[in-house]
């Protein structure tokens, strides 16, 4: 079963498949510069302490980014192999 839900809803380790950018302007450039794009496989490496940035991996890139623009990612949750 697919659920749709944002970036900050993955726990580590845990992968998706980009369903769509919420982001206005200068974000949205900067995501799609970054490789974010809708139907990507994107994973999350690790959340930082105390509410701190999120890493995830696109392809073989690792890019740090603040939860409020995480949360702006839709993805769909993909089942765990």
């Amino acid at each position: 079963m697919e659920s749709s839900l944002n970036l900050n809803h993955l726990k580590d380790g845990e992968s998706a498949v980009i369903r769509s950018i919420s982001a206005d302007g200068a974000l949205y450039h900067r995501l799609t510069g970054l490789g974010f794009r809708v139907g990507k496989a994107i994973a999350v490496v690790r959340h930082g302490r105390f509410k701190g940035p999120v890493q995830v991996r696109i392809g073989t890139t690792d890019i740090i980014m603040r939860r409020s623009d995480a949360e702006k990612i839709r993805i769909i949750a993909t089942a765990a192999p």
